[in-house]
C-alpha cells in the first residue's frame, strides 16, 4: 500500500490582466496650479491626485519599551526612531521631480497628546507636522494627512465595545487638526484613520464582527461632523478619506462600509495585491508576475470598482507596493497591470515607501534613498513605469470607472448543479462554510459562466481536480438582482495546470450566505453533469477517544486488481490521505490511517493521519480495475465500533486481520535500536510509528525510514522490516503487548 497526504492550497484569484503598456514614453513631473477660489468635485480632486508617494515609517513611528509595549508619550525624536532620517524639503522636491503629485503624510499622534486634558496635541508636534505638510503643499502637491498607528485608542482588541472612548479620542484630534489647517484649500486631504482593526484578536486582519464594523462607521461619521463643523469653506469642501475594517480591499469587508451622505467623501483602501506576489515571504519564487497573479489583481481591483465606482463613490488607494525580492522585471510587469487598470478606473494610488531597500521579507518597500536623495536601483524602474503610464494619453483616466453592463442568460436555462437551498456560514468553518463538492467539468464550464443565486454575503467559488486537489478560488466579476457571475475564462487564468483537469466546484462564504441555485450558463456543453465515477463511503469517527488510535479499512474486489483513492476529511481545509495498491489473493486490500489523540506538530504526523477533533470523514475509491470493488468494512482499533447495515453509509463486516501484502525491507546492519517501536524517531511510540512503517513499505523511495528508525522499527522477531512490525506496534499502543517485551522473539 502507498499512502500519501495531499493538502488543498487556496488561491484567491479572478479576472484576466489588462494589456501591458507600450514602451518608449517619456517621464515628466506633474505641475499643478489650483486657484483657492476654484472648487473641485470629489472626483475632480481624485483625478488631480493620480499618483502619490507615502512618507512611511517617519511621523507615523512610535517608541516602545523593551517588552514592545508603546510608551505613553514621546517627543519630536519619534520622527527618526524607526531609523529614517529627518524629513527635508529636498526629499519632497525629489519626489515631485520624479513625477509624483501627491504625498501622503502618515502621522501617529497618541504619544504626543495630553490624555488628561482632552487629548490636547503637543504644540511642538503639531508644528512639526505642519512644517512637513507645508513642504508638499507649498510645492503645489496634494497632501493626505491622517491618524495612523493609534494603537491604544483605535487598534485594540475591544474595538467593538469601546465606541464612546474611541470616538472621543478621534474626534478630539480631528477638531484640533481641522482648526489648525482650516486655511488650506482642497489640496489638503484628511484621512480619518489608517487601518482600524481589532488588534491582537484571531480575526485582526479578517472577518470583523458587526460591532467592530459599526464602531468604525460611527467613528468615521463623527470625525466628518467635527471636520465640517469648524465653520469655514475650506473644511466644508475638503476631501475626507474613510477606511473600512483594516482598510481591506476584500469585497466582503468593503461592503460593510457606510459612506456618509456628503459630496466630499472618498473611501480609503489599501491593496498590496496580489499578496502572494507583493509581500508573502513564504512564497519562495517571486521572479514572475504570472497570469494567475495578474488575474487575481484584476479581480481585486474590479471588486473595488463594483463596490464603490458603480455607486459613484470616489476611492483612493492610500497604500500599495510590491516588496523588493530582487525581481525588478516582474515588479515592472506588476506595475503596468496595476496602474493601467487603476487609471482607467479613475482610482489614484499612493505608493508605500518605508525606505527599506531589500532583504526584509515582505516589508522591503524602499524606493527613495532619503539620505542620498536618489532612487534605489531596481526600484527606480518600477517607479518610472508607473509615471509613464500616468503620462500616457492613450490610457484615459476614469474611462472604465464603472463596470460594463453585461446581459446574462437566465440561470434556469443552464446546467443546474443544485436544486435546493443550502445555508453556509463562515463561523461554522471548516465544515459549514462551503457547499458540498459539485461535479463541474471544464467541458461544461468552457466559454460560459457559473451563476449563483444567493442572499447574504457574496460567495466565492473554488474549483478542484478529480482528486479534490488544487483548490483555486475565484471571485464574481458581475453581480445583479441577487445573482453573482463567475467567468470560465477567469477560472482558466487562475488555475495552475491544464483546465481539462477541473472536475468539481464549491461555493464558499466569508460571512453568512444562503445559496438558492448554482448553474453553469452559456457553457460549451449543455446537459446534465456526467456521473461521478468515484465511490464515496461516509465514515463515522465520533467514537474515537483522546488516545492515539488506528482507523482500519478493508476494501474487497477481484484479486490482483489495482485500486486507489483517499480518506478525506475537512479540517481547516479539505485534506486527502491518498492510498493505492493491489487487491490481495484473498480479495481484500487494507488501509490503516492513524487517528491522533492530541494536537500534532511533526511533519511525519501531519502527512500521515487525521488530527484530533475530526469526527467524520469519507473513504473514496477513485479507480479499481474491478468495477464492483467496494469498501467492505471499517473500524477504529480498540473501540469495537458496531457495524452499520447500509454499506453506502458505513460498511458492515469487521475488518480482516490479515495485513496488506507488502515487500519486506531489511533493517540497517550494525545500528542498535535506541527505542524499539519508535520508527519516526520522535522518542514516543504511537500509531504514527505504525503508519511510518506502512508508508516505507509502500514507497521506500519517498517514505523510507532513517537508519535509526529502521532499527527501532524491527520489533516482531522476523528478519527485516515487514507489515507484522507495524501490527506489533499497534498492539503495543492498544496495550496488548508491553513495550518492554520488544523486540519479540523470532517467530520463524
Amino acid at each position: 500500500m502507498v499512502i500519501k497526504k495531499t493538502r488543498i492550497t487556496r488561491f484567491v484569484s479572478g479576472a484576466i490582466a489588462a494589456a501591458c503598456l507600450t514602451a518608449g514614453l517619456n517621464i515628466a513631473p506633474f505641475t499643478m496650479e489650483i486657484e483657492a477660489a476654484d472648487q473641485l468635485t470629489a472626483f475632480e480632486i481624485t483625478e488631480e491626485m493620480q499618483i502619490g508617494w507615502n512618507l512611511g515609517n517617519t511621523l507615523d513611528a512610535y517608541m516602545s519599551n523593551a517588552k514592545q509595549e508603546p510608551l505613553d508619550s514621546y517627543g519630536l525624536e519619534a520622527e527618526t526612531c524607526w531609523g529614517n532620517p529627518k524629513t527635508t524639503q529636498a526629499m519632497i522636491d525629489a519626489v515631485k521631480a520624479k513625477g509624483f503629485n501627491t504625498v501622503r503624510v502618515p502621522v501617529t499622534w497618541f504619544q504626543h497628546v495630553d490624555k488628561n486634558n482632552g487629548y490636547k496635541i503637543d504644540d511642538a508636534w503639531m508644528a512639526r507636522v505642519k512644517e512637513i505638510v507645508d513642504y508638499c503643499y507649498n510645492s503645489d502637491m496634494y497632501v493626505i494627512l491622517n491618524l495612523h498607528h493609534e494603537e491604544p485608542y483605535v487598534n485594540r482588541s475591544t474595538l467593538g465595545a469601546d465606541y464612546e472612548e474611541l470616538t472621543g479620542y478621534v474626534s478630539s484630534l480631528w477638531k484640533q487638526i481641522a482648526e489648525t489647517f482650516k486655511d488650506y484649500d482642497q489640496r489638503l486631504v484628511f484621512e480619518t484613520m489608517n487601518e482600524p482593526r481589532a488588534k491582537g484578536t484571531d480575526h485582526e486582519w479578517w472577518g470583523p464582527t458587526k460591532e467592530e464594523t459599526d464602531t468604525i462607521n460611527k467613528i468615521n461619521a463623527d470625525a466628518l461632523e467635527v471636520i465640517r463643523g469648524t465653520g469655514d469653506d475650506n473644511n466644508d469642501t475638503r476631501l475626507v478619506m474613510m477606511p473600512g475594517y483594516c482598510a481591506s480591499s476584500d469585497t466582503s469587508m468593503m461592503s460593510k462600509i457606510v459612506v456618509p451622505d456628503d459630496d466630499f467623501v472618498a473611501v480609503s483602501v489599501h491593496a498590496y495585491s496580489p499578496y502572494n506576489f507583493t509581500m508573502n515571504a513564504e512564497v519562495k519564487d517571486h521572479s514572475t508576475f504570472t497570469a494567475a497573479y495578474a488575474a487575481e489583481l484584476t479581480s481585486i481591483l474590479d471588486g473595488i470598482r463594483k463596490t464603490f465606482g458603480d455607486k459613484d463613490i470616489p476611492v483612493v488607494l492610500g497604500e500599495f507596493s510590491a516588496s523588493n525580492y530582487g525581481n525588478t522585471e516582474a515588479r515592472v510587469e506588476w506595475a503596468k497591470a496595476y496602474i493601467s487598470q487603476t487609471k482607467e478606473m479613475g482610482i489614484p494610488c499612493v505608493l508605500w515607501d518605508n525606505n527599506v531597500e531589500k532583504n526584509n521579507g515582505g516589508e522591503a518597500h524602499g524606493y527613495l534613498n532619503r539620505a542620498a536623495l536618489t532612487w534605489y536601483e531596481g526600484s527606480e524602474t518600477v517607479v518610472d513605469t508607473m509615471i509613464k503610464i500616468i503620462k500616457d494619453d492613450s490610457i484615459v483616466w476614469g474611462s472604465e470607472r464603472k463596470s460594463p453592463v453585461i446581459e446574462h442568460e437566465d440561470i434556469t436555462t443552464g446546467v443546474q448543479l443544485i436544486d435546493k437551498t443550502i445555508e453556509i456560514d463562515a463561523a461554522l468553518a471548516p465544515d459549514g462554510n462551503c457547499t458540498p463538492g459539485l461535479n463541474a467539468t471544464w467541458a461544461q464550464l468552457e466559454g460560459g459562466d457559473v451563476a449563483i443565486k444567493y442572499t447574504g454575503d457574496q460567495p466565492v467559488i473554488a474549483v478542484v481536480d478529480d482528486a479534490w486537489d488544487n483548490w483555486t478560488e475565484i471571485k464574481a466579476y458581475d453581480d445583479r438582482d441577487g445573482i453573482a457571475y463567475y467567468s470560465a475564462e477567469h477560472i482558466k487564468a487562475a488555475w495552475a495546470g491544464e483546465p481539462s483537469d477541473i472536475a468539481h466546484l464549491f461555493a464558499r462564504t466569508n460571512s453568512v450566505t444562503s445559496i438558492e441555485a448554482i448553474a453553469i450558463i452559456g457553457g460549451a456543453e449543455v446537459g446534465e453533469p456526467p456521473e461521478d465515477t468515484a465511490k464515496i463511503f461516509k465514515l463515522d469517527l465520533s467514537e474515537r477517544d483522546d488516545s492515539d488510535q488506528m482507523l482500519m479499512l478493508v476494501f474487497k474486489g477481484k484479486a490482483g486488481s489495482t485500486i486507489n483513492g483517499c480518506v478525506g476529511y475537512m479540517g481547516e481545509e479539505w485534506t486527502n490521505i491518498e492510498y493505492e495498491g493491489k487487491i490481495g489473493s484473498d480479495g481484500t486490500f487494507s488501509v490503516e490511517v492513524p487517528l491522533f489523540g492530541k494536537d500534532i506538530t511533526s511533519i511525519e504526523d501531519i502527512e500521515s493521519g487525521i488530527p484530533s477533533g475530526i469526527k467524520s470523514a469519507e473513504a473514496q475509491i477513485w479507480w479499481c480495475d474491478d468495477e464492483n470493488g467496494t469498501l467492505d468494512s471499517y473500524s477504529i482499533q480498540g473501540l469495537g465500533v458496531p457495524p452499520v447495515e447500509d454499506p453506502t453509509e458505513a460498511p458492515t463486516e469487521a475488518p480482516s486481520d490479515k495485513p496488506t501484502e507488502a515487500p519486506t525491507q531489511a533493517p540497517t546492519a550494525g545500528i542498535p535500536a535506541s527505542m524499539y517501536g519508535d520508527a519516526n524517531c520522535d522518542n514516543v511510540v504511537t500509531m504514527a510509528d505504525a503508519a511510518a512503517i506502512y508508508q516505507a513499505l509502500g514507497n521506500a523511495d519517498k517514505y523510507g525510514l532513517s537508519e535509526q528508525g529502521a532499527a527501532n522499527a524491527d520489533v516482531n522477531g522476523a528478519a527485516g522490516l515487514t507489515a507484522d512490525d507495524a501490527i506489533t506496534i499497534q498492539k503495543v499502543v492498544a496495550n496488548l503487548i508491553v513495550i518492554t517485551d520488544l523486540p519479540l522473539k523470532s517467530n520463524k
